[in-house]
Order: C-alpha cells, then structure tokens, then sequence
C-alpha cells in the first residue's frame, strides 16, 4: 500500500496543489483546512505516519498541533510549513519533534525530497523496531554444531559484499533470519530490509508487489505505488519462496537482477534502483530448472553465494542451547522467572526428529512453558507434548530411561538395560546412549560423568555428539 500522508493547509489552492502533487508521486493524500479536521483524520487513520503541516492554522497553529500530535503518537513525522518562517521558528520546530522546515513558496521537488527522506526514515525506525523486538529470535542462528559454526563463517564472508544469495533450507530452519544476518553484517544495514514471500500472493500480485504500477494500470489501481525495488533502493530486498514464482515474473525478474532498472506496470519510465537481493526457497531448484518450472539464467544469477541452513535434525547437538535459548526469551515475553530444563528433558528433546525445525522447538518449549506447573520442566513435560513416537530412529531403544537428578552422596543407579532386539550394533548403541544420559544425570556435570565413566573428557564429548546428546 502506498504511503498515507496528511496535508494541513488554510489556502484551498496550495491544499489541492499539494493533494495532486503527492498522487502523482504515489502517496496518498489526506487533507485538511486546520487542526479540527485533521485530528478527525488521524483518528480513523490509526497508522499514518507522515504529514505535511503549515504553521498558520485557523484555530490551533502548526507548532501547538505539532507538539500535542507528537505527545500521542511518537512515530508520526511531521514536515512544518511557512510563509513567514524565521531560524527561530525553524529551532522551535526542531526542538519540538518536526522531521524537516519548508519554507513557502513551496518547491515541488523539496517537498518530494522531504517527505521522501521522512519516509525512509519511517521505514528505518520500523526496521530497527522490529529487529529489536525479535532479537532473541534472530539470535537462534547459535549453537555448538560444526554445521551451525560453518553456516555462520560463510554469513560473515558473504554479508560486506553485494553478492546475490540463495538461502536454500527446510521450512522453520530459520531462512529470513539469515537473510536479515546478511543485511545487519553489510554496509547496507542502515538503509531498508524489505521482504515479500512469493507463495503468499498470487502471480497477479506478485509483480505489483515486486515492481510497483501507475494510476490505473489495472482495475483496483487508483493511484500509483512503488513496488519492493523502489522500497529497498540502497538496502536489501528478501524474496522468500522464490521457488514459487511464476515463469512469466522470473523472466521479468532476470531483467531488473540483469540491468539494475525496474519499470512499474503501466509505466514506461525507468527507474534505477541499487538493491542487494537475497532469495530464498524450500524446493530443489536444480530440479525445478530441469522440470522445466524454473529459468536456468535466473536460477545462476540467483545462486552467486548458496547458502544451505541445516536442518535441526542434523544438528540436534544445537537443541539443547536453543532450548536454554527460548526459554530465557519466552519468560521476559510473558513477564515471568525463567524456566529451568533438566538434563532428562534435554535429551528427550534431542531425540526427537524435529520435522518443523527451529519453530516447532520453539513452539512446542512456549506450549510447555504456558501448560505446566513447576520451576523445572522435566522429561514427562516434554514427552507430554511431544507427538506419539515421536522420538527419532535408532533411539528408540533408549527412550524409556528416564533418569531423576541424583543427591549428592546418593548412590548411583546403574543404567536401564536396552530393550531387547535389533542388530548387535543397535543394542550397544542403545546401551551405550543409556549409560551417557545416566552419567550426566548421576553426575550433574561434564567433569562429573568424565569421572564416573573412566574416559578422557575429549572421548566424551565425541560421544555425546555422537548420540546427539546435549552438554
């Protein structure tokens, strides 16, 4: 949707003037005669965020409006306008919260530059608002795994540059995060992180969303808008789901990623934009280019820098620190003590497939959290949650040790024997395992289970990565 901005003005013909001006450029303009009409505006327009706002007003001036405005809504940016400005008057504004000062006569192209740059810097002070509110969740691309490390030295590698990507990965593997990794690592950080997932809208869409149009282009285009590009000129555009995308948008695509200029639908004018673009998809596009469903030129000049997320099945090593992880977040969330996990739970947690990944951990740990009573969550918290049979291949033969926290000075229980069945192999795999978690648990710590054991710490660790037990 294009950018709302009120325009407050007595003079009927700088109002119009003004109205038909911002149209033109792809805003939407509202307008009002004096601060009655323009609270009225506000009101039923909840998120509008730029204005325009002369200083002269019948009624309450400009400045009054623009200081009682910014009291109630914070984010609104406000342009002050005047016939009659002065550089104190232009302190005052400042001093009180307006984004720019324009003096009058009015140029069309310093108005345009002025609500322009208000806008972007909307758009920043969005951006920044929403990574700081899902920080905890960007900060899930953790872990101990060699997967996850080398996932992240190829993130540092690929972020300064202006390389196209492609995040390929499982869905819930956490794709959009490492996409807005990239951005926070480039010198593009300051500037606009747009995203459009491409299976959301359908094709006709899709190219609207991507490249913008004029003032009826289509039926339903009553004014013009800029599309993703336009937003994203100087910053980084994600495109999710880029699997799903049309024939027809992938050629059209191909053409801006090739020449670096888009042209809205009904328009004839190119615009120049300087976007890092970042893809990502769930499908095996090498298969789609050979299915013929994907364009081979657009699949290499996407595919610059391939980025594959693992799955958390293949680094289950992981769970037990995102598990700690989302914890910690969901109580400062909900306000409450964090939860305490014990080891039991953990390695229940770790045997299970995770065919939703990172989000369905963290799913089902804020199911847990909100269903259960008690300071620690324990292993029959999780399996409570858990799908039946619901614990990975191979483990099964260990699943049903469940070990409680032993006192100290307690004497050790010996390890629950394997269920019988299976390969030779499986059963000592399985025993094995068994005797790991017992450890852990009868001693409380890595050095502990190292002493109970008899091996070298090193061994151990081997071990429980082996078993994808978590330490």
């Amino acid at each position: 949707m294009a950018d709302a901005v009120l325009v407050v003005d007595d003079e009927p013909r700088i109002l119009e003037s003004l109205g038909r001006l911002l149209e033109r450029e792809g805003f939407r303009a509202h307008l009002a005669k004096d601060g009655r009409e323009a609270d009225a505006i506000l009101a039923r327009e909840p998120e509008l965020e730029l204005a325009l706002l002369d200083v002269a007003l019948p009624g309450e001036d400009g400045l009054t409006l623009l200081k009682r405005w910014l009291a109630a809504r914070p984010a609104l940016h406000v342009v002050l306008m005047s016939g009659h400005g002065t550089i104190e008057m232009a302190v005052e504004a400042t001093r009180l919260g307006a984004f720019d000062f324009l003096e009058k006569p009015l140029s069309s192209d310093r108005v345009m530059l002025a609500l322009r740059n208000a806008s972007r810097q909307r758009n920043l002070e969005r951006e920044n608002a929403a990574l700081r509110e899902s920080a905890g969740l960007a900060s899930t691309l953790v872990g101990r795994s060699q997967a996850i490390h080398a996932l992240l030295e190829r993130i540092a590698l690929a972020a300064p540059t202006a390389a196209t990507v492609l995040v390929t990965g499982e869905s819930g593997t956490g794709k959009e995060l490492v996409a807005r990794a990239l951005h926070d690592l480039s010198p593009r950080r300051a500037q606009a992180f747009i995203a459009l997932n491409c299976a959301a809208l359908p094709e006709e869409l899709v190219e609207s969303e991507l490249f913008g149009h004029e003032k009826g282009a289509f039926t339903g285009a009553l004014a013009a808008r800029r599309g993703k590009f336009e937003e994203a000129h100087r910053g980084t555009l994600f495109l999710d789901e880029i699997g799903d995308m049309s024939l027809r948008t992938q050629a059209k695509l191909l053409r801006v990623l090739q020449d670096g200029v888009v042209t809205r639908i009904g328009g004839s004018a190119p615009t120049k934009v300087d976007v890092r673009v970042v893809a990502a998809t769930h499908r095996k596009l090498e298969q789609a280019v050979k299915d013929g469903a994907f364009r081979e030129d657009l699949f290499y000049r996407l595919n610059v820098v391939p980025l594959a997320v693992p799955p958390l099945r293949d680094r289950l090593e992981d769970v037990g620190p995102l598990a700690e992880h989302f914890l910690a977040l969901l109580a400062k969330q909900m306000g409450r003590k964090p939860r305490k996990i014990d080891r039991a739970a953990l390695a229940r947690l770790a045997r299970h497939t995770w065919p939703g990944n990172v989000r369905e951990l963290k799913n089902l740990l804020e199911r847990v959290v909100i269903l259960t009573p008690g300071e620690t969550i324990t292993e029959g918290d999780v399996a409570a949650h858990l799908p039946v049979g619901a614990i990975a291949a191979g483990a099964s033969a260990a699943a049903g040790a469940v070990h409680a926290p032993i006192a100290p000075g307690e004497p050790a229980l010996a390890p629950a024997a394997p269920a019988p069945g299976g390969t030779l192999k499986d059963q000592l795999d399985a025993a094995e395992r068994a005797a790991l978690e017992h450890a852990l648990e009868a001693g409380g710590s890595v050095a502990r289970a190292v002493e109970l054991l008899g091996l070298e710490r090193s061994h151990l660790y081997k071990k429980l990565r082996k078993h994808h037990l978590p330490y």
